[in-house]
């Protein structure tokens, strides 16, 4: 079975160049990026336009069909439907305080016994 070569490829033209010029080295790399990024440009671009197509297609029948059977908005009479709704749904309903609580809220805690003497 035969070995492959040590060195397949022409070394003395690829080395000297990256030797001496060691950016260079990176180069093919990025066009192959750039370009395949202006190359995708259009592919999705396409993509693009034909989806905005197709949502937007809509022929006077149907335009006339939506304008027929719109009912009227108003901002008001749907506020007071909501606020009516919440107002029936819900009802405030007190419940019983724990034993030694006050009726209106928590007593404020004690000071601790080093302010009280100090006072």
């Amino acid at each position: 079975m035969p070995t492959f070569s040590r060195n397949p490829l022409n070394e003395a033209a690829y080395s000297k160049l990256f030797r001496r010029y060691p950016a260079l080295f990176g180069v093919p790399f990025v066009l192959l990026i750039v370009g395949a990024s202006f190359g995708m440009q259009q592919f999705t671009q396409t993509r693009y336009d034909l989806h905005a197509q197709k949502v937007t297609a809509m022929n006077k029948e149907q335009e006339l069909g939506l304008a027929q059977n719109r009912k009227k908005f108003d901002i008001r009479e749907e506020y007071f439907k909501l606020s009516s709704a919440a107002a029936q749904d819900w009802e405030p309903k007190r419940i019983q305080r724990p034993q030694g609580l006050p009726e209106w809220g928590v007593p404020p805690p004690e000071p601790p016994a080093d302010l009280k003497k100090s006072q």
